[in-house]
């Protein structure tokens, strides 16, 4: 057994599904792309069939091929019916991976927006209002 996979007879469907790209599947996973490495720790959750995932900064460091590839990967999850939680300083990605977005300041709650309704723009404000008491929503 790989040292990343849960079982053996899941590998090449698993690797195929994420585009994991390896010189053999014995190779380890240190040895990977950091893409690669992103997208095999999802595998590992995603083997455990979850209710509820929490990412967070989920393609920090990675090539653009492999975030769109994990955008994709997380998108897939949530229409699959898993709660796809998904934090991140980045906002293209936040507005391309999620349904609704809360913002937040100084550990309190600033907005919350439907994706449809939200732009950068609006996230940024909501993300440096201040907010004394009650959540500031986004109209």
């Amino acid at each position: 057994m790989t040292s990343w996979m849960c079982r053996r007879e899941d590998e090449p469907r698993d690797r195929k599904l994420l585009s994991i790209r390896m010189a053999s599947p014995e190779q380890a996973a240190g040895q990977l792309s950091g893409g690669n490495q992103q997208k095999i720790v999802l595998a590992r959750w995603l083997a455990l069939r979850p209710k509820i995932l929490i990412v967070d900064e989920p393609t920090r460091g990675i090539d653009i091929g492999s975030k769109v590839e994990v955008h994709n990967l997380l998108i897939d999850m949530a229409k699959s019916g898993i709660a796809v939680i998904v934090i991140s300083s980045e906002l293209p990605e936040i507005l391309a991976v999620s349904d609704r977005i809360v913002t937040m300041r100084e550990g309190r709650v600033t907005g919350e927006i439907a994706r449809t309704e939200a732009t950068q723009e609006i996230l940024m404000a909501m993300m440096t209002a201040h907010v004394s008491g009650a959540t500031a929503a986004a109209a």
